[in-house]
């Protein structure tokens, strides 16, 4: 598992899933790991199928936020925070998250927010008219009360637009969760769940809850969805028990990543041998840096599956962060190979073939890691990696090329131009190299530009 780099993104209070507070903009980092984004590919194809998206469009990216959220912020994105992941039982529950985000992405509600902002702005605008009309004719605290009345008019007028797209969300997660056979009952739990998590936080249900809330008041969204859910044929149908237990690890996976390792000790004391224990207590173990122990429950994982990828994958990882890569490269090679060569994955695998400092390995990791970033480009350690070996192999214009790669995805704009420029110097004229080269020189260029006039 990996903790990418910081983003920005601006989430418009329309898009804001299934919140129950709302988060206008947040700088936070994608969390990256092979074996849950697999996962979520397989629990979401199906609903995306039934929404009428191709799952190859479809992205559904994990998020290092530990609040109890699930978003779109416009393309066919669907974001989940690790909190949520953290308070859902089972995998149902997340399938009818993720059924309710492609609500929104299906109707294309991030891209519409202006219908509900123009309005809204409409009304701001005239009350300020207004107001400074009442102002000039020397009475202050009517101008004050006028622009008051029409920003809190126009508040109501764009999260009466918003409830409307929640309420259409619901609806339309309801129907996917149809057409895939999928049961409802994960959704309605997770309702509820909220709406417990609404009690422990006070919130108030009320008219004028009501009228700040962006989201319908959940008691209404539960009574409306419960009665659509249990007449649909899918009610009782069952969770593959396959990817039940895939879910499960991943959600200790997770929480063994992320909580204190005091905490994952606790909760996944030593004497528990399911595979979610072990697996959480190898990351606490592994960040005490008490390697040996995190050995012991992985190879405790690998007697029970000797091939699983995912436990190769860690036990490599662990091997290399020991200061062991030698011993690393084996298992990690076993696990690209058993993924296909999941990028990710391979991406480790040819770290622990750098580490080795045997250049003997290093054609292998060439190879192994231009293989990772033709399938996934959004790798800046994959890039810095390939940048690495280029290096050593005395190809300067490509470690440059790969140095921008890694710097415009890091947003680093004038760096990435910078090594875009001098690639573009060393490397043949008309190549996919230099094409690319000079696109990344320009839209950094453009990034350099638009960030000097913010300033």
């Amino acid at each position: 598992m990996r903790l990418l780099t910081r983003f920005a993104m601006r989430v418009a209070l329309a898009t804001a899933g299934l919140a129950f507070t709302i988060q206008p903009a947040a700088a936070q980092s994608i969390l990256r790991d092979a074996e849950t984004e697999a996962l979520f590919q397989d629990m979401s194809r199906p609903i995306i199928v039934a929404a009428g998206l191709d799952p190859r469009n479809v992205d559904i990216i994990l998020v290092n936020d530990g609040s109890i959220n699930a978003f779109t912020a416009g393309g066919q994105a669907v974001f989940i925070n690790s909190g949520l992941i953290a308070l859902a039982g089972n995998a149902n529950e997340v399938q009818g998250v993720i059924a309710h985000e492609l609500g929104h992405v299906a109707g294309g509600h991030a891209e519409r927010v202006n219908e509900g902002l123009k309005p809204a702005t409409g009304i701001t605008i005239l009350s300020l008219l207004l107001g400074v009309a009442a102002a000039a004719a020397g009475s202050p605290e009517a101008a004050l009360g006028i622009i008051g009345a029409g920003q809190q008019a126009a508040l109501g007028k764009f999260l009466a637009f918003s409830r409307t797209q929640e309420a259409s969300a619901d609806a339309a997660g309801a129907s996917f969760l149809s057409k895939a056979g999928l049961s409802g009952r994960g959704s309605l739990d997770f309702f509820k769940k909220l709406q417990n998590e609404e009690y422990r936080h006070g919130y108030t249900r009320n008219a004028e809850a009501e009228f700040y809330s962006s989201h319908p008041l959940t008691d209404d969204r539960i009574a409306t969805l419960q009665d659509t859910y249990e007449k649909d044929p899918a009610w009782n149908a069952k969770t593959d028990p396959k990817l039940e237990a895939r879910f499960q690890r991943v959600k200790a996976k997770l929480y063994g990543y992320l909580a204190e390792p005091a905490a994952t000790l606790r909760d996944f004391p030593e004497y528990e041998t399911t595979v979610p224990a072990r697996y959480a207590r190898a990351y606490a173990f592994h960040k005490e840096a008490l390697m040996d122990k995190a050995q012991v429950e992985t190879d405790a994982l690998l007697k029970t599956a000797p091939d699983d990828p995912y436990f190769l994958e860690l036990k490599g990882q662990i091997l290399l962060e020991s200061g062991k890569p030698l011993e690393a490269i084996e298992p990690l090679r076993r696990a690209t190979t058993l993924t296909a060569n999941a990028p990710l994955i391979a991406t480790t695998f040819g770290h622990a073939l750098i580490a080795s400092e045997d250049r003997a390995n290093f054609v292998e990791a060439q190879r192994v890691l231009k293989a990772a970033v033709a399938k996934d480009r959004e790798n800046p350690f994959a890039w810095y990696e390939l940048g690495v070996v280029y290096e050593a192999n005395g190809d300067h214009a490509r470690a440059r090329l790969a140095s921008a790669e890694q710097q415009f995805m890091n947003g680093k704009f004038a760096e990435a131009m910078r090594s875009a420029e001098v690639a573009q110097q060393g490397l043949p004229a008309g190549s996919p190299d230099m094409l690319r080269a000079q696109d990344i020189a320009m839209s950094a260029h453009a990034e350099v530009e638009r960030q000097a006039k913010k300033r």
